[in-house]
């Protein structure tokens, strides 16, 4: 009956959202139909609407909170920004009165649901955060639903635009690029054996110095050194420290999770949702802190006391003493809503949990252990060596003390873990007892993958070109913990990305959108700025109206734009086929591209363009363009034959095209 009902109680629930805002068509019938002249669309006030597929739990929910028996009511959804705005929504669209308290907890533990409704707070003390997720979700509508609106109708394919997946996609469309137009140098190194230990040849002078351009040259230097004396000439040997791992928040676990167990960010999410609801076994993961506040040292022993036998030997050191207060674990200055993921202290069963949860727990439980575990020390030596007047560089490292690492020696061995060197000391003598050439070439930047484009999102404002405005802005991100999962499928789901093995890259879809919208609307700059506003409004320092206005103005420009653009980009028509999409590939025409020389003229579903569109050749023809002065519509052996007459014209029975400097035109036959 959507209800419990026990101890002076009655429980019941919401299933994710039980209310939304309207939709456009929903605010007034002639939105249903897409046009221009009615863009942009900005309600005066947002409307509320029960979603038909939750309407039942919905009417249970109203129901309770109208009813005479109840005096007063908990809000207990999830302690975020979301969980709050579905609750607000529904008390709003319920038209309830009643006082609310509010339940904030961040472990599924009965310990701490209890101490939570024992100090259950206010519910007003959330108005901000309250305000911040309408502003957010009113936000995502306006610029979601106009500027979607708007370039669908002015490009005549349906594109989805919206103020954190297009700067997302923006991120993934200019790793593509880079690596499209990367174009590798070959280069040559030389390395010598000195019999104990290897050196390659470098020069200090130059930034890349042991690049060296050309093969004879490299050859010259193998052979000048081959079977010659070196000496040593440099030693150089440093003590370094490499602190233990912080804890986890929900960004830092997807993305350990994607480059240690291949995980997505939403498998990860799912999988840290279920350990959390489902078994209990972890704390709120949707956190953005990675600290702990000083009074849970006891929660922190009970955590390591009852996690599983296997990791005993691991976290006996800790427990050997008082939990230590590290200031990279315990910070209350560095808390936000919720603290840093860890094991609640509720002793798992291995063996119950699916495969996907017990990795993840094990990242959890071990990174717990590895926070109170001492630094890595060890040595790093550098040593250079001289003969025939050619210097060879030889690095290694010696590990005085494995600290931290202890604990995952057992599951993840040291990529690129350098070799310790003997002991060397200025003027030892040696021979080059062998010299040999290796090639090789420059290598392009990665594609993005799931750890990669989370970590650029949450550091968005790093990727500012101006050098004064990233200063201000290095603190801003795109999306929150939360919701970083979800905008990266969303970009899949729509065809603007595509997943190969742990890639993500950027589809052609995707490419040309990022072409045809703003920048405004695709620079990480703009929803940096509006995720810091929402922020300062969720801590009650922020102006919602002003926010809102702000909003409203983009929403406008946007469709404003799009009406005003010139749609030199052409959106390939895609037919579903099977369970998956297929785009028609561009024809080529086979005729070099007047407006670059350089490219191939190719057709596609709506136009004729350049095969160099991405290196920014604008060159489209569009198949409609003299339809509507009586012309033919444009297909290949038109185009062919016209961008072949030597004078730009060609004249068939109803009239003459004309084609100058990137446009066509259409003079209908004169009859008399």
């Amino acid at each position: 009956e959507g209800r419990l009902t026990g101890g002076g109680y009655v429980v019941t629930w919401a299933i994710g959202h039980l209310v939304a805002l309207k939709e456009p068509e929903e605010l007034d019938e002639r939105y249903r139909r897409w046009r221009a002249e009615d863009l942009p669309i900005l309600p005066e006030r947002m409307q509320l609407k029960v979603l038909p597929k939750t309407r039942a739990q919905f009417s249970v929910v109203k129901k309770l909170m109208n009813s005479r028996e109840i005096r007063s009511i908990i809000c207990a959804t999830d302690s975020g920004r979301e969980g709050e705005l579905i609750f607000r929504y529904i008390y709003e669209m319920a038209d309830c009165q009643k006082p609310v308290d509010r339940l904030w907890i961040s472990s599924m533990t009965d310990e701490a649901i209890r101490a939570g409704f024992a100090a259950l707070r206010p519910a007003s003390r959330y108005d901000a955060l309250y305000q911040s997720a309408r502003c957010r979700s009113e936000a995502d509508w306006l610029v979601g639903m106009n500027a979607s609106r708007a370039f669908t109708l002015r490009y005549g394919a349906l594109l989805s635009v919206g103020r954190v997946q297009t700067p997302t996609l923006a991120m993934l469309v200019t790793r593509r690029l880079e690596i499209d137009r990367f174009v590798p140098q070959p280069y040559w190194t030389v390395q010598a054996d000195f019999g104990d230990y290897q050196g390659v040849w470098f020069d200090p002078s130059r930034e890349d110095g042991k690049h060296i351009p050309s093969e004879a040259a490299a050859r010259a230097i193998a052979d000048k050194v081959r079977g010659k004396p070196a000496r040593v000439t440099g030693v150089k040997a440093e003590e370094k420290r490499e602190l233990a791992p912080q804890l986890y928040d929900l960004t830092t676990l997807q993305r350990e999770a994607s480059s240690q167990l291949g995980f997505s960010a939403e498998r990860t999410l799912k999988t840290a949702q279920s350990l959390y609801e489902k078994r209990k076994l972890i704390t709120y993961p949707r956190t953005d802190s990675r600290y702990l506040s000083h009074d849970m040292g006891g929660s922190v022993e009970k955590a390591l006391k009852n996690l599983p036998e296997s990791y005993a030997a691991l976290s006996a050191p800790v427990l050997a003493g008082p939990i230590p207060r590290i200031k990279r674990v315990f910070d209350d200055t560095k808390l936000t809503d919720h603290h840093a993921i860890i094991p609640t202290g509720r002793r798992a069963d291995p063996q119950a949990l699916s495969p996907d949860e017990a990795k993840l727990f094990d990242l959890i439980a071990r990174r717990l252990i590895a926070a109170f575990y001492p630094p890595c020390r060890y040595q790093a030596v550098r040593v250079v060596t001289e003969s025939e007047g050619e210097r060879f560089v030889s690095t290694g490292t010696t590990v005085l003390e494995e600290g931290f690492r202890a604990v995952y020696r057992d599951i993840r061995r040291e990529q690129h873990e350098e070799a310790p060197l003997p002991q060397l000391h200025e003027g030892d003598a040696r021979t080059v007892r062998g010299a040999r050439v290796k090639s090789d070439k420059t290598k392009p930047p990665r594609e993005h993958t799931d750890a990669s484009l989370l970590a650029q999102m949450e550091h968005a404002g790093r990727v500012i070109e101006d050098e004064a405005l990233r200063e201000q802005m290095k603190g801003c991100s795109l999306g929150t913990p939360a919701t970083r999962a979800a905008i990266i499928e969303r970009l899949i789901d729509v065809g603007y990305a595509r997943r190969k093995g742990r890639q993500i890259l950027a589809t052609e879809k995707g490419m040309r959108l990022i072409e045809a919208v703003p920048p405004e609307i695709a620079s990480p700059e703009t929803t940096g700025r509006w995720e810091q506003a929402l922020e300062n409004i969720a801590q009650g320092g922020g102006d919602c109206d002003r926010f809102m206005a702000g909003i409203r103005r983009l929403a406008a420009f946007l469709t404003d734009y799009a009406a005003k653009s010139a749609p030199e980009v052409a959106f390939e028509k895609e037919e579903r086929r099977g369970k998956g999409r297929r785009r028609a590939a561009a024809r080529s025409l086979g005729i070099p591209c007047p407006a670059c020389g350089k490219g191939q003229v190719v057709e596609n579903a709506k136009a004729f363009g350049c095969s160099r569109w991405r290196e920014g050749c604008r060159f489209t023809l569009w198949k409609n363009a003299v339809s509507g002065a009586g012309g033919p519509e444009l297909n290949a052996k038109i185009v062919t034959a016209l961008l072949k007459a030597p004078d730009g014209d060609l004249r068939g029975s109803t009239g003459t095209l004309h084609y100058h400097e990137g446009t066509v035109g259409f003079t209908p036959k004169v009859t008399r």
